[in-house]
């Protein structure tokens, strides 16, 4: 039986997940077993499924995280693709548990799926946003084609460039993503240098993340929520890359424009 059974509230949450796996695929933006989705469900575990017995040996987190002592995550599976998480989210994935030790960490349900090799560097935001008191549950790393291609340019790479540039686009962006984005140089996928950089970002105010030539890493309430982020900063970028390609430069919102757009929604 899965974990999902009669807990209607976890089942939302994950297939939510894969709605999201789903969109990531039909974009373009989850090549191959790209990208990695972690819901903190710690909140929907029910008695019952604290008393489950282990599916596997207890495995080294690599870090020590003591604000996740006995949390409980959704992952999705390494070398697992989105367009398979979009079909079958607990045969993409995997419910686990972090033990007392904080240390080391469990697979509980539904079958023994070895989370993503960036499990630590996500579970180290989620210690972070614990630590801020953050009402931010979920993060998603993906590889948004335009914003990508944009940080393999060094103009691009001034946070504060690339924010007012994308802010400026469609007013969309402005009220969507009213935090802008964060920039972390190229740094080894799944390095522990990556989480740290990372986190240093979401501590200036960010909720994206852009990392150099590599992709996105966003947080928020829920996994929904933190893929229209990305959505709607791509859309941004694909503006721009569009003008660009018709032989212009965009002229982009005006200062006064983004600040009325500011006011009236109290960004």
């Amino acid at each position: 039986m899965s974990i999902l059974s009669g807990r209607e509230a976890l089942r939302a949450d994950i297939y939510s997940a894969a709605e999201v796996a789903g969109y990531l695929w039909q974009k373009g933006w989850a090549e191959r077993n790209g990208g990695n989705i972690v819901l903190n469900i710690t909140e929907l575990a029910d008695e019952r499924m604290r008393a489950m017995p282990a599916l596997s040996e207890p495995i080294s987190i690599g870090l020590e995280l003591p604000l996740l002592k006995g949390c409980w995550f959704y992952c999705k599976g390494t070398q697992k693709r989105m367009r398979d998480l979009a079909r079958d989210p607990m045969a993409g994935g995997s419910v686990i548990r972090i033990l007392p030790d904080c240390r080391h960490y469990e697979i509980v349900a539904d079958y023994p799926v070895m989370p993503t090799s960036e499990l630590p560097s996500h579970l180290a935001v989620h210690n972070y946003l614990i630590a801020k008191g953050s009402v931010c549950r979920a993060s998603l790393h993906t590889h948004p084609t335009e914003l990508v291609a944009l940080t393999h340019s060094g103009k691009w790479l001034d946070e504060k460039a690339a924010t007012k540039m994308l802010w400026s686009m469609i007013p969309e962006t402005r009220a969507f993503c009213p935090h802008g984005v964060g920039m972390v140089p190229y740094m080894l996928p799944s390095s522990t240098a990556l989480a740290e950089a990372t986190i240093a970002a979401l501590e200036r105010g960010f909720d994206v993340v852009m990392w150099e030539k590599h992709g996105v890493f966003a947080v928020d309430t829920d996994i929904m929520s933190a893929f229209d982020q990305v959505d709607v900063l791509n859309k941004a970028a694909q503006i721009y890359i569009a003008a660009r390609g018709m032989g212009f430069e965009p002229e982009g919102l005006s200062e006064e424009q983004m600040e009325e757009m500011k006011v009236e929604f109290k960004l």
